[in-house]
C-alpha cells in the first residue's frame, strides 16, 4: 500500500504540483500489464519538448510514487502516443524519459507516427538512435492501437488507447488531493491528540479549588473540541471512501482499478489508524479527567475542612473558657442556659463536620487517589466532635451538681431565716407564763422537724457530698452557711433549754426587750436579718458573746456580731445602705431591659429617630458595666455586712479600682444629655416609659449613677458618728477618704474634657492632681511698662489645671444649650512645664496670694485663691510635683 503518511520519503503531493498534472501531458490511468506492472501514459501533447525539466521530473516522480512498492518493483509500462507527431518528437520523447525516469522499467511501447514518410522516418531513426536512448528495456513500435492490444488487455487501457478502462483526469487528480489531504488531516489530529496528551501528563494538580476547576474546564474544553476534530476527520474519510467507490455504487457491472483499490485500501487504513488514535486518546482521558475530578474533590474536602475546623476550634475555645460553676441558684442556672445555648450553636459545625467526614470516607471507598491526605482529616474531625460532645456532658454534670449544691445551700439558709425569724417573734413577755413557754416549745419543735424535711439533720452532709466540685469561694459560702446552721440549731437549744425551765416552774419574770421596730415581720421570710433583733434573742436565751470564727475565715452568722451591741442607728444606716442598693441594682436592670435593649427591638425600630440611630452607647454610656459591677459584685459584699458590719469599710477599700467607673460614665454624660434633648420626645421614649409604668422619663433614671456616688460618702459619714473611738474607726475614715478621692477624681475629669483650644494630648501631662478657679495676675520682666502697670492691677479670670508635667491657664465660658442649664468650657491660655516652675509660697499683702515664676522669674504669675485653705492645698500640691521631680533627678 502506498505509505502516503511518510513525507520525509515522498515529499510531493498532488496540491504541489497541481498545475502540471492539469496540463495531461503524463497520466496513471490505473492500467496494469498482465503482469500487474502499472501503466504510464505519455498522449499527444503539441508541447511536450517545452515542459521545463523541473515540471516534467516532478510530474514522473509523483506518477511513478503513487502505486504500491509491490506493484513498483515489477517495472513501470510506458505508453507513449506520438500517433500524430513526427520522428523528431518521438526522439525527443524517449530522450528525456530514459534520461529522467525515475522508477524500473519494464517496457516502452511507441505508437509511431501514422502518415507515411514520417513512419518511415521513424522506422529508420529507431533503428540509428535505440542505442543513443540508453535504455535496458525493449522499446517496440507499434502502428496502431490494434498492435497494442496484442500486448496489453482492452480492459487495462483508456479509450483513447481502444481499450474499455474509464478514467476522467479531474476526477483522478480531485481523488488525489483529497486522499492526501485526510491523510494529512489524519497525522495533523494524530500529533494534535499527542501534544494534548503529553501536556496533560507534565500538569501539575493545583492546590485550590478555583484553579483546580479552572483547570478542569480548560481541559474538558480542549477534550471537546479535539472530539470534535475527530468526528470531522472521520466524517471527511468516509465521504472520500464514499466518493471513490462511486462507479460500483452506481452500476453493479463496474470493477474499481487496482489504483483505485489501493486509493481505498488507504483510506481505510487511515480510517483504522484514526479508531486507534481516539480509543487510546479516550482510554488517556477517562484516567486523566478522573484524575483532574477527584482532584476537585480532593481541594473542595480540604476547603470545608478548613471552615468546619476553624469553626470546631473556636467552638472548642469557648467551650475551654467555660469554667464557671456558679455562686447562687441563679448563676449556675444562668450558666446552664449559656451551656445549652453554646450546645445548640455548636450543632451546625458539629453536624457540618460529621457530614465532611462521611464524605471523606466515601472518597476513599470510591479509591480516591489521596486516601493518606483525607482519611487523618476525617479521624481528627470525629475525634473534635467527641471531645466536645464528651466536654459538654461533663459541663452538664458539673453544673447539675453545683445547682443541686446551692440549692441545698439556699434552703438551708432559708431555713436558717425562718429560725431566726421565728426565735425573734416569740413575745418575751407572753413566754413567761407556763401555757406560753409550752407553747413557745412546741412551735420549735414543729420548726425542727423541718429540717429533716429539708435533709439538713446533718448539716455537714450536704457539704461533703460535693466537695469534689467546690471552688475555694464556694466552699467558703458553704461552710459559712453550715456554721450558721450550727449556730442557729444553737440558738434553738439554748432557747428550748430556757422555755423548758418556765414551763417546769414560774420563774422571777425577765424585764422584757422588745425587738427593734425594723425587725417587725413585713414580709413572711426576710431577707435581712437585724441585728438587733439576733441580740435581743441572744439575751433572751442567755447566748454568750462571739464565738471563735470558723477556720475559713468567715464569720458565723450570729456570732460574727461585736461583743458590744451595735448602736440603733449604725445598724439603721447599714440597713438603709442594704435597701437602696437593691432598688439602685433594680433601677440600672429597668433602665437596661426597658430601653437599651428596646433600642434593638425590631417591632420599635421604626419608632427610633434618626439622630439616635446607632448611639446607643453615646446615650447610656458604661451603665451596663455599672451595673454588672453592684449586680454581681458589690450588693452581695455589702449584704455580707448584716453580719459583719465592721467588714463594710473593707467593702469600699476593696472596690476602689472597681469604682473608678463611674468616671467615664460622668465624662460622657454631657454627650448623653445633648443627645437627650435632641431626642427625649421621641414617641420611642414615651412608649418605653410606658411599658415600665415609670412615672419619670429615662433622663431622670441616666442622673441616678451620678447620685449614687455621692450618696456613698453621706452613708460613710453617718456611720463614722456612730462609731467613734470604736473598732473600724480607722477603716471607716480610710473608707470615706477613699470615696471623697473618687468623687473629686470623677468631678476633676468632667472639668478635663471640657478643656478646648489644647493642642497636645493631656493625657500625656500625667495625673490631674487639682482645678480650680482663680484671679491671675501676670508679671513679664520684657515688655513695655504699661502692660506690667497694667497687668498688676486687673486680675484675669483664669482655671487652672495642675498635673504632674504641666500648669494649664484656661478661660472658663458658659453657655446656654437650648434654654437649658449652662453649660462650661475651657479655652486653653497658656502652658507652663512643672520641670521648669518655681514657687513662692506667701504675697506680701494677701495670705491668700502665692506666686509661680518661669525662666528665673522673667514670667511671674501672681495667683489668689478663693481662701487660705485652698491656697495651702494647691502650694502642698504643688511642692510635692516639685519635690518628686528633685528626687527623680537625684
Amino acid at each position: 500500500t502506498d505509505e502516503i503518511m511518510q513525507q520525509e520519503i515522498r515529499p510531493l503531493v498532488a496540491v504541489d504540483i497541481i498545475e502540471q498534472l492539469h496540463r495531461q501531458f503524463a497520466i496513471l490511468s490505473g492500467g496494469r500489464g498482465k503482469d500487474g506492472a502499472p501503466i504510464i501514459t505519455f498522449p499527444e501533447f503539441a508541447g511536450f519538448s517545452e515542459i521545463p525539466d523541473d515540471d516534467f521530473l516532478n510530474v514522473v516522480t509523483y506518477l511513478t510514487s503513487i502505486p504500491s512498492l509491490e506493484a513498483a518493483s515489477i517495472g513501470f509500462i510506458i505508453i507513449i502516443d506520438r500517433r500524430r507527431d513526427k520522428w523528431s518528437a518521438v526522439k525527443a520523447s524517449l530522450t528525456r524519459i530514459a534520461g529522467a525516469f525515475p522508477g524500473n522499467l519494464q517496457l516502452v511501447f511507441v505508437l509511431r507516427p501514422s502518415r507515411f514518410i514520417q513512419r518511415a522516418i521513424a522506422d529508420i531513426g529507431i533503428k540509428l538512435y535505440r542505442d543513443d536512448f540508453k535504455m535496458k528495456v525493449p522499446i517496440i513500435m507499434l502502428n496502431s492501437v490494434s498492435d497494442l492490444h496484442g500486448y496489453i488487455d482492452k480492459s487495462q487501457l483508456t479509450r483513447e488507447l481502444g481499450g474499455t478502462l474509464e478514467y476522467g483526469h479531474s476526477q483522478w487528480i480531485h481523488h488525489r488531493t483529497a486522499i492526501e489531504n485526510f491523510a494529512m488531516t489524519v497525522k495533523t489530529t494524530a500529533q494534535m491528540l499527542q501534544t494534548f496528551g503529553t501536556d496533560l501528563a507534565e500538569t501539575e494538580l493545583p492546590n485550590d479549588v478555583q484553579c483546580t476547576e479552572e483547570l478542569l474546564s480548560s481541559h474538558t474544553e480542549h477534550h471537546s473540541k479535539l472530539k470534535d476534530e475527530l468526528k470531522l476527520a472521520v466524517k471527511q474519510g468516509a465521504t472520500l471512501l464514499t466518493c471513490i467507490r462511486e462507479p460500483v455504487t452506481r452500476s453493479a457491472n463496474s470493477k474499481l482499478s487496482p489504483d483505485e483499490l489501493e486509493n481505498v485500501a488507504t483510506v481505510e487504513r487511515l480510517l483504522a489508524q484514526l479508531d486507534e488514535t481516539e480509543k487510546a486518546f479516550d482510554q488517556f482521558w477517562t484516567k486523566h479527567h478522573l484524575k483532574l475530578e477527584q482532584c476537585l474533590q480532593l481541594r473542595h474536602f480540604e476547603h470545608d475542612f478548613r471552615e468546619v475546623k476553624l469553626a470546631l476550634d473556636n467552638l472548642m475555645e469557648t467551650q475551654a473558657g467555660f469554667v464557671d460553676i456558679g455562686d447562687s441558684v441563679t448563676r449556675v442556672e444562668n450558666l446552664l442556659k449559656e451551656q445549652k445555648h453554646l450546645e445548640e450553636k455548636g450543632q451546625e459545625p458539629l453536624e457540618k463536620a460529621q457530614s465532611l467526614a462521611l464524605h471523606g470516607e466515601q472518597l476513599i471507598q470510591n479509591n480516591h487517589y489521596a486516601v493518606d491526605s483525607i482519611r487523618p482529616k476525617c479521624v481528627e474531625l470525629r475525634r473534635i466532635c467527641d471531645d466536645f460532645t464528651n466536654e459538654t456532658k461533663k459541663k452538664y454534670d458539673i453544673l447539675g451538681k453545683s445547682l443541686e449544691l446551692h440549692k441545698q445551700l439556699d434552703k438551708a439558709s432559708q431555713w436558717c431565716e425562718a429560725g431566726i425569724y421565728l426565735l425573734a417573734s416569740q413575745a418575751v413577755d407572753k413566754c413567761q407564763s407556763q401555757e406560753g413557754a409550752e407553747t413557745a416549745l412546741v412551735e420549735i419543735e414543729k420548726f425542727l422537724v423541718t429540717a429533716k424535711e429539708h435533709q439538713l439533720s446533718n448539716p455537714k452532709e450536704f457539704y461533703n457530698q460535693f466537695d469534689m466540685i467546690l471552688t475555694p469561694e464556694i466552699k467558703a459560702n458553704a461552710q459559712r452557711i453550715v456554721q450558721k446552721l450550727e449556730d442557729v440549731q444553737e440558738m434553738f437549744d439554748k432557747r428550748q433549754v430556757s422555755l423548758k425551765k418556765l414551763a417546769a416552774k414560774q420563774t422571777r419574770p425577765v424585764q422584757p426587750v422588745a425587738p427593734h421596730p425594723e425587725s417587725s415581720p413585713k414580709r413572711a421570710s426576710p431577707k435581712i436579718t437585724r441585728p438587733a433583733t439576733v441580740e435581743n434573742l441572744r439575751q433572751f436565751c442567755g447566748a454568750p458573746g462571739r464565738r471563735p470564727a470558723a477556720q475559713n475565715g468567715n464569720h458565723a452568722l450570729v456570732h460574727g456580731l461585736k461583743e458590744k451591741c451595735i448602736s440603733k442607728s449604725q445598724d439603721h444606716i447599714i440597713n438603709e445602705l442594704i435597701e437602696t442598693e437593691r432598688v439602685y441594682v433594680e433601677e440600672l436592670q429597668s433602665i437596661i431591659e426597658g430601653y437599651a435593649s428596646e433600642m434593638d427591638n425590631p417591632n420599635l425600630v421604626h419608632l427610633i429617630p434618626s439622630a439616635l440611630q446607632n448611639k446607643k452607647e453615646i446615650l447610656f454610656g458604661n451603665l451596663p458595666e455599672i451595673y454588672y459591677f453592684h449586680n454581681r459584685i458589690f450588693l452581695k459584699e455589702i449584704e455580707n455586712c448584716i453580719e459583719n458590719p465592721e467588714l463594710l469599710a473593707r467593702c469600699f477599700l476593696k472596690r476602689k479600682e472597681d469604682l473608678q467607673i463611674y468616671e467615664k460614665y460622668c465624662q460622657n454624660k454631657p454627650r448623653s444629655e445633648a443627645l437627650w434633648r435632641q431626642c427625649g420626645d421621641s414617641t420611642f421614649f414615651q412608649e418605653c416609659q410606658r411599658k415600665l409604668d415609670h412615672k419619670l422619663s429615662l433622663d431622670a433614671y441616666l442622673l441616678k449613677p451620678v447620685q449614687r456616688i455621692t450618696k456613698y460618702q453621706l452613708l460613710l459619714k453617718e456611720m463614722l458618728k456612730c462609731s467613734k473611738n470604736s473598732e473600724g474607726t480607722a477603716e471607716l475614715e480610710e473608707a470615706l477618704a477613699t470615696m471623697l478621692d473618687i468623687i473629686k477624681s470623677v468631678n476633676d475629669s468632667m472639668h478635663q474634657i471640657a478643656i478646648t483650644g489644647y493642642e497636645g494630648d493631656v493625657s500625656e501631662l500625667g495625673k490631674l492632681l487639682m482645678q480650680g478657679s482663680f484671679n491671675v495676675w501676670t508679671d513679664h520682666k520684657k515688655g513695655h511698662n504699661k502692660v506690667k502697670d497694667l497687668a498688676r492691677f486687673k486680675p484675669m479670670q483664669r482655671h487652672l489645671f495642675l498635673y504632674t508635667k504641666m500648669l494649664l491657664f484656661c478661660k472658663k465660658r458658659e453657655e446656654n444649650t437650648d434654654g437649658h442649664e449652662k453649660t462650661a468650657s475651657y479655652s486653653f491660655k497658656n502652658s507652663l512645664k512643672m520641670s521648669t516652675v518655681g514657687i513662692t509660697e506667701n504675697v506680701k499683702g494677701d495670705n491668700k496670694k502665692f506666686e509661680i515664676w518661669y525662666n528665673g522669674r522673667e514670667e511671674v504669675y501672681i495667683i489668689q485663691a478663693s481662701s487660705v485653705e485652698l491656697k495651702n492645698t494647691w502650694i502642698s500640691e504643688i511642692r510635692k510635683v516639685l519635690t518628686g521631680q528633685l528626687e527623680a533627678c537625684r
